[in-house]
């Protein structure tokens, strides 16, 4: 199956109502897989937490959010063949306005941005 990236999705979306996304990672740090896939172009990943609000900083949580999603977007890039930095929004306005898109930029060298 070729991939051509990864959809990202916040869960305060209305359009995820549960499910719409391959995995989900929640707040605690779990990811979950669906049980089959959304889609046969692009791996859908949902993050638990809401993007639309404009802050200075991350918390912990939502830091540990991001460093597994870059982790699994590599592993998921390198099983697939995509490049693990093909990253798009699920609209316009999902993942939200202020989803920290910079803290997403991975180096396949060292695994790390």
């Amino acid at each position: 199956m070729q991939f051509f990236g990864i959809v990202i999705h916040h869960s305060a979306c209305p359009a995820i109502n549960g499910k719409g996304f391959d995995f989900f990672i929640s707040r605690s740090g779990g990811i979950t897989p669906s049980a089959e896939p959304t889609d046969s172009l692009f791996i859908h990943i949902c993050l638990e937490g809401n993007f639309h609000e404009r802050r200075a900083t991350y918390t912990a949580e939502e830091m540990e959010q991001l460093f597994l999603l870059r982790k699994l977007a590599l592993r998921l890039a390198e099983r697939f063949h995509f490049e693990p930095d093909d990253f798009f929004p699920h609209t316009p306005t999902c993942p939200g306005a202020f989803f920290p898109w910079s803290q997403l930029v991975i180096s396949s060298a060292d695994g790390y941005h």
